[in-house]
């Protein structure tokens, strides 16, 4: 019996202190959260607001973006080719690089 005593007498205290603490650390860290947001809010609003007044929707800028865009989705497909080469190709067959490389048994 005084075993069972004792586990509930730690167990209050275990959940007090434990909420104590856990409460001091959640005002303390949200604090911090909640600075660190309002000053990046305040300079994505600022970013957002610049990037309005500067950026007009002219034929030249949309041509300009296309053709960043078709850059960079040729340079993915370019990738794209040289890993399928460098695993060997579709479904599954091997090319003649893979063999080339000495294997464990040449070891």
């Amino acid at each position: 019996m005084a075993n069972r005593e004792g586990f509930t007498s730690g167990l209050i205290l275990g959940a007090t202190l434990g909420g104590i603490v856990g409460g001091v650390l959640g005002v303390v860290l949200s604090s911090r959260l909640s600075a660190d947001n309002s000053e990046s809010s305040n300079s994505l609003g600022d970013n957002k607001r610049n990037r309005n007044k500067g950026d007009r929707l002219t034929p030249e800028n949309v041509e300009t973006a296309r053709l960043n865009l078709e850059d960079k989705i040729s340079q993915l497909n370019q990738a794209i080719d040289d890993v399928r080469h460098q695993l060997g190709g579709v479904n599954g067959t091997i090319s003649a690089e893979v063999h080339d490389s000495p294997s464990a048994e040449d070891i």
